[in-house]
């Protein structure tokens, strides 16, 4: 899941990206709101952590410019001010969820777990799909109750495709979402990497539409 920090005080940003890479996002940071504003109209994210304090474009220009041009990602807004009025306004902006400084990274990190559940319809923290559940809390895997080992790149992936509630996603969005993005992949990689995935799980629960992608198709009583 790739997720964008716009925050201007650096090692908060860094702290921030840090947390969230060890849970397993893919993140990409910013450092002013007209630069975090274009990358996020132009790229797609699964959800964006977004100080109102900004330099040259304040957090609510940039929140209600990406709501006015219909950009729908998760938003969780991060704010010095302990003003109600403030935080009302940021959600009427479109915010989806909003922390004030200072905050634990822990719940910063289960806020925006939360976030990207929820905008693909998901309660639970635990995904299902047939025999296989995934604790997004944990990152751990299981299939018919039995622990399966995954890598960080593989665990990305069958996460990913899980969310997108049967939607058939393309190699190269799949690359955008589970890739640094300073390293270099090619379709090939993807197969290889469907295909190690598919042994490990040893269920066909990852379909392939030929010249379209791939897809996870929830089960009845479906994912959770």
């Amino acid at each position: 899941m790739r997720v964008l920090v716009i925050e201007d005080e650096k090692r908060i940003a860094a702290d921030i990206g840090a947390a969230l890479s060890g849970a397993g996002f893919i993140v990409e940071t910013s450092g002013d709101g007209e630069d975090g504003w274009f990358r996020a109209d132009s790229e797609d994210f699964d959800a964006v952590v977004l100080d109102l304090g900004l330099p040259v474009m304040d957090g609510l220009t940039v929140l209600r410019k990406w709501r006015a041009s219909g950009r729908r990602m998760p938003v969780l807004l991060l704010t010095a001010r302990d003003g109600w009025r403030e935080k009302v306004e940021g959600i009427d902006s479109g915010a989806d969820d909003y922390l004030t400084k200072p905050f634990h990274m822990e719940e910063l990190v289960a806020r925006v777990r939360a976030l990207t559940r929820r905008a693909s319809g998901h309660a639970s923290a635990v995904l299902t799909v047939g025999p296989v559940e995934v604790d997004t809390r944990k990152k751990d895997v299981a299939v018919d109750g039995r622990a399966v080992a995954l890598t960080p790149l593989e665990y990305r992936l069958l996460t990913y495709l899980i969310l997108q509630n049967g939607r058939v996603v393309s190699q190269s969005e799949l690359g955008s979402h589970i890739y640094d993005q300073d390293k270099e992949h090619d379709s090939n990689a993807i197969e290889v990497l469907i295909a190690r995935l598919r042994k490990k799980l040893g269920t066909p629960v990852i379909e392939t539409r030929r010249g379209h992608g791939y897809c996870v198709m929830p089960t009845e009583g479906g994912t959770s």
